[in-house]
């Protein structure tokens, strides 16, 4: 009797490596009118030991990524993006659940990054996961000199008591 076998979907997140350089590039140049280089990527990855970078696979597939720098008690979000065609479904979100995670993980007791002034869904996000504004950086994107809005969020202390989703407080 032959069974009807329906393929889940499988999403992972892993490091960034190397060899996923390619592909990120790809998502990058849908992203962003200022995409980073192969370079750029290779000095994260090789160099910066601030750095940490993540890769999201579907169906082992990169379909994202995001990346930050740790410095000190704080974390500065460098990048994330998602392919176009996986845009609308929450990944975005998953990918900086995972970065503020692991930066309170790593001891991370603040989170950083600037977002165009025109961005307002990803600056929804941002505010969605306790960001909030903090400043304008003027003429930041050299593409058009454009304003970048500098926002902050404080991070839950690593397996601080019910403070992560699910978690489960006792009376």
């Amino acid at each position: 009797m032959a069974k009807n076998i329906q393929r889940e979907e499988k999403l992972e997140l892993r490091l960034m490596q190397l060899d996923d350089i390619p592909d990120v590039l790809e998502i990058e140049h849908e992203a962003f009118t200022l995409p980073w280089t192969e370079e750029a990527f290779r000095n994260e990855l090789t160099m910066n030991h601030f750095a940490k970078y993540m890769i999201m696979e579907l169906n082992g597939r990169a379909i994202g990524y995001a990346g930050m720098w740790t410095i000190m008690d704080e974390a500065h979000i460098t990048n994330i993006a998602v392919r176009e065609a996986y845009r609308g479904r929450k990944l975005g979100d998953k990918l900086l659940d995972e970065l503020m995670q692991t930066a309170s993980y790593l001891g991370m007791e603040r989170m950083t990054l600037e977002v165009r002034v025109t961005n307002r869904i990803a600056q929804g996000l941002y505010e969605k996961k306790g960001f909030k504004p903090a400043g304008v950086r003027k003429g930041y994107y050299s593409d058009n000199n454009e304003d970048a809005v500098i926002m902050w969020a404080d991070l839950p202390a690593h397996g601080a008591s019910g403070e992560q989703e699910g978690s489960v407080q006792e009376q």
